[in-house]
């Protein structure tokens, strides 16, 4: 069968991967199970806190939502701050656990954040760019001056688990970010202090991505060629089938390879996979396995297709249910 989907007439086949795909979205598990179950969270007050990371690392909590709802439910500021002074743990800094047990009762907190942000480096470097210049058909070059900003920033983290006492999660992160501006460029240069609460909101997205689930897309070929020996008319509704999914019309494509799969007696593998493919994208991870094994035991010779989505799709049943259990946890 010719393929309908065609590729860029002057790329060779084996570089422009034609095969047509399906955007496949998928939830994964947070990095960090545990932190992933406690729903409940407090931050207190970093130490050396120029750059307002706890503040930044409170917000990215606040904002963080699986479906539309929110994962996390942060403690008032109010009520932390108050707790904090009554306590006289208000420049502590990094709790240690017994500290953190005795404020989260009071709050009625699951876990506290608290944390040490270092000094941040900024460092200007001066260079020369050579630029050209033409008038008058003649050109010349002449040199501009540039300055390249690097900025770097770090922070110890950790997070107290108040029923059991114990950490949770305890690191420091880093980062840093480059900017280079030259006189004659329109570009502009952030401020030192800019660049610092730059780097501040990148850590606490980083911090709070490892607590959460969070979802992931990628691509899936489809089986575009015939496997066995097709009439005209199964050739037409694979081909037709592959169209209604290139129309994003999935429905109409799941019937076509289903009429497929009936016309070829079962004994052809592209439909069973194809049918995969479209579970899969839906999140029906355990209707897709069983297509997919369907595929693959109609298969003599390997194919790099059907053995990538077996191993995937187990890979991913596992993933979605331990997603699944940190989100339905203290719920």
């Amino acid at each position: 069968m010719k393929a309908f989907y065609l590729c860029a007439a002057m790329v060779p086949l084996w570089l422009a991967g034609c095969a047509q795909k399906v955007h496949v979205r998928s939830l994964a598990p947070a990095e960090i199970a545990r932190a992933a179950k406690t729903k409940k969270i407090a931050v207190t007050p970093f130490r050396h806190d120029v750059v307002g990371l706890a503040g930044k690392v409170e917000a990215e909590l606040s904002r963080r939502r699986i479906d539309g709802k929110p994962y996390f439910t942060v403690v008032s500021r109010m009520d932390l701050d108050k707790i904090l002074a009554e306590q006289r743990h208000q420049n502590s800094g990094l709790l240690n656990p017994d500290d953190a047990v005795e404020v989260g009762h009071l709050i009625g907190a699951e876990a506290i954040v608290s944390g040490e942000v270092g000094a941040p480096s900024i460092q200007d470097t001066r260079f020369y760019e050579t630029r050209t210049r033409c008038k008058n058909d003649h050109c010349y070059e002449y040199k501009v001056s540039c300055v390249k900003r690097t900025a770097g920033l770090s922070a110890q983290i950790r997070m107290i688990d108040v029923k059991q006492g114990d950490i949770i999660y305890a690191d420091t992160l880093s980062d840093h970010a480059e900017w280079e501006h030259c006189n004659d460029d329109s570009k502009g240069m952030p401020s030192r202090q800019m660049a610092a609460d730059y780097l501040a909101g990148v850590i606490a997205k980083r911090f709070v991505y490892k607590l959460t689930p969070h979802y992931v897309t990628f691509d899936v070929p489809l089986l575009e060629d015939p496997d066995i020996d097709y009439t005209d008319e199964q050739e037409h509704l694979l081909e037709y089938g592959l169209r209604y999914v290139e129309q994003k019309r999935y429905d109409k494509a799941e019937e076509l390879f289903r009429r497929l799969l009936e016309s070829t007696g079962e004994r052809s593998y592209v439909p069973f996979y194809n049918l995969g493919v479209l579970y899969e994208m839906r999140g029906n991870y355990r209707e897709a396995q069983n297509y997919y094994r369907a595929a693959d035991k109609l298969t003599v010779e390997p194919v790099d297709s059907i053995n990538a989505a077996v191993v995937r799709i187990q890979r991913l049943i596992a993933k979605s249910e331990e997603a699944h259990s940190q989100i339905a946890a203290g719920r």
